[in-house]
């Protein structure tokens, strides 16, 4: 069961909790909806606001449904979902009921679709939403080793107004 708590009372490390652990990206509608899965992303402080970023390319089905969304939620599991999120990650919303074949729950109770099997949500209201620029890369070599197929990511800064955690 998840409860609500407030964004100052998390304790986790952002770095293994996103780049290792990962996250699925939901957002959309009861009626339609799908996530992703991101190892890519920022929690911090921003314009005097707690802040959660999401980086998504182009091609993602998910891109949609932030794009037309005002919230979007950032989902966190238990290293046994593992499996579930790879599955989210290698297969596309547009072929598939990804809920479905990874076995997770979605729930629509708050202002973005959520997963009842996480361990952590962010809700997030968007704040701002640009393309990754590559003319701001420093290092230059990121741009070959990230982007051979120049699919820039689009950058969301999202607001958390929202966090559930389970008990």
């Amino acid at each position: 069961m998840l409860e609500k708590i407030k964004p100052e009372d998390l304790s986790i490390n952002p770095f293994t909790l996103i780049g290792k652990e990962w996250m699925l990206i939901s957002a959309g509608t009861e009626q339609k909806y799908n996530m992703m899965t991101a190892s890519w992303g920022a929690l911090g402080v921003f314009w005097g606001k707690n802040v959660a970023s999401a980086y998504i390319r182009p091609q993602r089905y998910t891109l949609e449904f932030v794009n037309e969304q005002e919230y979007y939620a950032l989902n966190f599991f238990e290293d046994s979902y593992k499996k579930a999120l790879a599955y989210c990650g290698a297969h596309s919303g547009r072929d598939v009921d990804k809920a479905k074949e990874s076995g997770l729950t979605p729930v629509f109770d708050a202002k973005a679709p959520y997963f009842q099997e996480a361990k952590l949500v962010l809700i997030c209201r968007k704040l701002h939403c640009q393309k990754l620029d590559p003319a701001g890369f420093i290092d230059p070599t990121l741009d070959g080793q990230w982007y051979p197929e120049k699919d820039y990511h689009n950058i969301f800064q999202g607001e958390i107004v929202e966090v559930l955690q389970k008990k």
